[in-house]
């Protein structure tokens, strides 16, 4: 038995490897961004061969900075960015075209046309999400409608599918060696196929409805699998590491804060923000535009979610950073967003790529309101960290809707949630406690523990749940009055953005 745990966290900005010891803390971290590509308004693409170059680099980058032979490698663990397409040629291993990722909106008009033909309740129903080009099998249909030729490839049996996890495995158990495919593992878990919209949570399987609606070929499908399992080694420097545990980064994060019981969520702050329920082992249907999907779970048991999605979380710092200049770095938002006790009544509704969970619209952009002569940078930018927070909370009270219990308390973690302010005003606008872990790296934990229970690294979910510990705790302090005036000034603020790009 190897001495540690190596988790791949592939995010949508950046891929990043973080050594785990038998303690779950922390040997060494490495991080790459890549580059992310806008061909058009609302287009965003990513190079695949980068994605996976980039992984790569940090894997072997870490292990050299720490003096690790790949032999004390117990087992390898993968967290993804979700619903990231990628279609690449089977024979020689590359792609067809750029990964189409999650938040590209050129599929919109594909799902204009499901609807009209009345799959929208045979798509609740069945995938337990709703019609939106976030999830992968528009974009599927894309490509192949597209590229020159792929769909007659595909039906050949020439071309493969994949979320980020089915990529990275491919890859890395041998179809990044020359002659390598024949050897490379085509699989994927149950929480990334239940984020493509072809797949049927009730029943495991792929959805033939859906399939012939989108005009996929099965044979370009993945094989699904549990999350925790061995899928394949991997070869380092002639040591064989399993690669024992895929999971989309939230369900992944879910696991991570060891919410194994029904009704514990959590909420992780990243380029979107992610609200997760344990639901338990029935699917919870939704009523209030929430998705109901696969958790993260160990063979033979399958435990469901409910799931809200922001699309623009942290992303609007980004934004700040890299196309208004308010701000050097990221960290910079707290402390100016600091220097002004409210956003002066101003209110930013990032909808870039239109609004997820509860409104479902593709047609939404983003929007600056209340802005007078007094108005300075710096409410901006807090209005832009309380946006974050606003956007949790519509998450947190649709939830609470679907499943009638109260939610006090959250579980917190990514990037944003390093964040005391942000953190400071989610307890408050929610009048709810916010638990933020010692260990913040939810998502690379929650891949690493799935994998150390398939190679017998830890024995059982509950020795994970007494090695969690909890490191700072938010209580909230605003006053009633003031915290309905805000919320009613942000539910107007978000009818502004609404349907503008119709």
């Amino acid at each position: 038995m190897g001495k540690y745990i190596l988790a791949l966290d592939q995010g949508t900005t950046s891929s990043r490897a973080i050594l785990f010891g038998e303690d779950q803390g922390i040997i060494g971290m490495a991080q790459k961004e890549f580059a992310q590509i806008y061909p058009h308004e609302g287009w965003v693409e990513q190079d695949p061969l980068e994605i996976y170059s980039s992984q790569y680099a940090v894997m072997m980058e870490l292990l050299t900075q720490h003096d690790i032979p790949p032999a004390e490698i117990a087992a390898i663990g993968i967290a993804n960015q979700r619903e990231t397409t990628i279609v690449w040629d089977k024979n020689t291993g590359r792609p067809v075209y750029n990964a189409i990722v999650w938040q590209c909106r050129r599929t919109a008009k594909i799902i204009d046309d499901l609807v009209k033909r009345g799959l929208e309740k045979h798509i609740k129903k069945t995938t337990g999400l709703v019609p939106d080009a976030y999830f992968s099998g528009t974009k599927i249909k894309w490509i192949l409608d597209h590229v020159e030729g792929a769909r007659e490839k595909a039906k050949r049996g020439e071309l493969l599918f994949g979320t980020v996890d089915t990529w990275l495995v491919w890859k890395l158990s041998g179809g990044a060696a020359p002659d390598g495919s024949e050897n490379a593992a085509h699989v994927t878990d149950y929480t990334n196929a239940s984020r493509t919209m072809i797949y049927d949570i009730n029943k495991l399987t792929w959805d033939q409805t859906l399939l012939e609606a989108l005009d996929i070929p099965r044979q370009m499908l993945p094989e699904v699998m549990p999350s925790s399992c061995v899928y394949g080694t991997t070869r380092i420097q002639g040591a064989e590491i399993p690669i024992a545990a895929a999971a989309g980064d939230q369900q992944a994060a879910l696991f991570g804060q060891c919410c194994f019981e029904s009704g514990e969520a959590k909420n992780t702050y990243g380029t979107g923000c992610f609200l997760l329920m344990n639901t338990g082992d029935k699917p919870c249907e939704s009523s209030n535009g929430l998705i109901t999907t696969i958790a993260a779970g160990l063979p033979g048991k399958i435990s469901y979610a409910l799931e809200g999605s922001v699309f623009t979380g942290g992303a609007v710092i980004q934004w700040l950073r890299d196309e208004m200049r308010f701000i050097s770095e990221s960290a910079d938002a707290e402390y100016y967003a600091g220097k002004t006790e409210d956003s002066g009544g101003v209110y930013l509704v990032p909808a870039f790529t239109g609004l997820g969970a509860p409104y479902w619209d593709m047609y939404a952009r983003g929007c600056i309101v209340g802005i007078t002569r007094g108005t300075k940078r710096n409410h901006i930018i807090r209005a832009a960290e309380e946006a974050i927070a606003y956007q949790s909370l519509d998450l947190i009270r649709a939830m609470e809707k679907d499943t009638g219990a109260a939610i006090s308390s959250l579980k917190v973690d990514g990037g944003a949630s390093r964040d005391g302010l942000l953190m400071q005003f989610q307890a408050d606008i929610m009048n709810g406690t916010i638990y933020r872990p010692v260990i913040q790296e939810t998502t690379a934990l929650g891949a690493a523990c799935l994998a150390g229970l398939a190679a017998g690294f830890w024995r059982d979910t509950g020795e994970l749940k007494n090695r969690w510990k909890c490191g700072s705790v938010f209580k909230p302090k605003m006053a009633e009055a003031k915290r309905e005036a805000l919320l009613s000034g942000w539910h107007k603020a978000v009818g502004r953005s609404r349907s503008w790009a119709e």
